[in-house]
């Protein structure tokens, strides 16, 4: 397939086919974000928003303090399930490129009720994640410096001035970030490479620190530690597995960018799965170096401290702060690419009139190419989702974890329809060659089998993620009623999504199940 190329809308002299404008013509929208972005800037934006160095920082205490150092195994097998819905989602991403994949995806495959709430869960859950990352910086910042603790003394997340001064970094890194988003997909898009450009060298290099200073071997995965000798370390087992859970979301980010890739039927399938791949090699190998090189897994250290003190044990001072200071990168682009999914997630769903105040969150501003309005709203709901921490930091933990639930829901929402399809013989036909004229990514006989996979792996997910343990949602035992904040927290947003719901179908374009 041949094409013609122009300049990109305030891209200078980068080419842009007219035939990835042609595509997004035929599926019901005209060109308003300014398509600008590349393979590696479609694949930064599904990596940073995974961000291994961010999650893997702050949560591999909560894997191994469950499950021992064995609670590695967890962490294939769950990205053996998520690989299956990245499989399907990046099918689906050759056959409809549109800002807002996820509500596109199972608009198409099951409707507008079913598209409705996919895209209305995964924006609140998107605004919560935002928040919870933006938080991290707590973790690190006041470690580089002093001079970043603002209130008070002491910097840990459970006390009252660490709470405190969380908002307060989480806050303004938040206006950094809207700010980014409100001047342009290129400035984004350069800041997002450049970090996850020092995040992978940051995770090669820890790897190669733990590794070069190993106490132990490889084999130390199968030690149980000492939940191994109680009779449930099989249910302690697939609680620390929520670690691996937590982390691997976000890898379908290159779809939500669909409209601003070039040639996006070839480019974010392909930055789907690596995205997806490239995070899960990087963080096994920093949880296997870490087990491998914590001087003890015995002293309560790993689980309450982390990496941080498998780090503090190892580098000396100046190294460590680089590390951190890489380490407040990742926490930034991750925030970043976090709010720049939602705010497109926002934006397409308010051009098909889905959301109230539809008019104004559909503007996409001349100049800059970028949907204003939903970047400042997003920006400014996870602020105020950040202030729940100063009156209960156990509260906005829970936030935090419930809200993978509702991304875990949002996904299934996508394979279940498609499940259906697939079995009425999806896909029928229509587009099988990308811009370049090489064949669309397809499953062939493998999307059947692929999908069933997704669709149970993802309901039994959302089953463990909702499960109501005091270990995740109640650790101090104070509030009860937590631990049933996930199917009291997917009802609200449920009961407050049935208000929100708009009448009549989307426009400008009804719904087709083709190809």
């Amino acid at each position: 397939m041949s094409s013609t190329t122009l300049p990109a809308p305030g891209a200078g002299s980068e080419p842009v086919r007219t035939t990835d404008h042609s595509d997004l013509a035929a599926l019901g929208y005209d060109q308003q974000l300014h398509r600008s972005l590349g393979k590696y800037a479609s694949f930064a934006a599904g990596f940073s928003f995974v961000s291994i160095l961010t999650t893997i920082f702050q949560l591999f205490g909560l894997g191994f303090s469950f499950g021992g150092p064995a609670f590695f195994l967890t962490w294939p097998l769950v990205f053996l399930g998520q690989f299956m819905v990245a499989l399907n989602f990046a099918e689906l991403a050759a056959r409809y490129p549109i800002s807002g994949a996820i509500y596109h995806w199972s608009r198409r495959m099951g409707g507008e009720l079913v598209g409705w709430f996919a895209g209305w869960f995964m924006i609140i859950a998107q605004i919560v994640t935002a928040s919870a990352a933006a938080i991290a910086l707590q973790v690190v910042l006041p470690s580089i410096w002093g001079g970043f603790q603002f209130i008070g003394e002491d910097t840990a997340l459970t006390s009252s001035s660490g709470a405190a001064n969380a908002v307060v970094l989480g806050s303004i890194l938040l206006v950094l970030t809207t700010t980014i988003n409100c001047i342009g997909v290129n400035w984004m898009s350069r800041i997002n490479s450049i970090g996850v450009t020092c995040e992978i060298v940051g995770v090669i290099a820890l790897v190669l620190v733990f590794f070069t200073h190993a106490e132990r071997g490889p084999q130390v995965v199968f030690d149980t530690g000492s939940a191994g000798a109680d009779p449930g370390y099989i249910g302690a087992w697939i609680i620390s597995g929520l670690m691996a859970a937590y982390v691997m979301v976000g890898f379908g980010s290159a779809g939500e960018l669909a409209e601003e890739t070039r040639n996006p039927r070839r480019v974010a399938p392909r930055t789907i799965r690596l995205a997806l791949s490239a995070s899960a090699l990087g963080g096994g190998l920093m949880i296997v170096g870490a087990l491998m090189a914590a001087p003890s897994l015995t002293d309560g250290e790993l689980a309450t401290q982390g990496l941080p003190y498998v780090i503090d044990s190892i580098l000396t001072s100046p190294w460590g702060k680089v590390l951190l200071v890489d380490v407040a990168i990742a926490v930034f682009i991750c925030t970043l690419a976090i709010q720049t999914a939602a705010s497109r997630l926002m934006f397409s769903m308010a051009r098909d009139g889905r959301l109230p105040a539809s008019a104004a969150l559909a503007k996409v501003n001349s100049r800059t190419g970028t949907p204003i309005a939903p970047s400042v709203l997003i920006g400014l709901a996870c602020i105020a989702i950040l202030a729940v921490n100063v009156g209960n930091s156990a509260i906005f933990t829970t936030l935090s974890s419930v809200c993978i639930v509702l991304i875990y829901l949002a996904y299934m929402m996508v394979t279940v329809p498609l499940l259906i399809q697939r079995l009425k013989g999806w896909p029928h036909g229509g587009v099988q060659k990308d811009a370049d004229g090489e064949k669309l990514f397809t499953l062939g006989r493998l999307g059947l089998p692929v999908n069933i996979a997704a669709v149970l792996y993802g309901g039994l997910m959302v089953i463990n993620l909702s499960w109501p343990r005091a270990e995740i949602f109640d650790p101090t035992g104070e509030f009860p009623l937590l631990r049933w904040a996930a199917p009291l927290t997917v009802l609200a947003v449920i009961v407050v999504g049935i208000a929100c719901l708009p009448h009549g179908k989307a426009h400008p374009k009804p719904v087709t199940i083709g190809a």
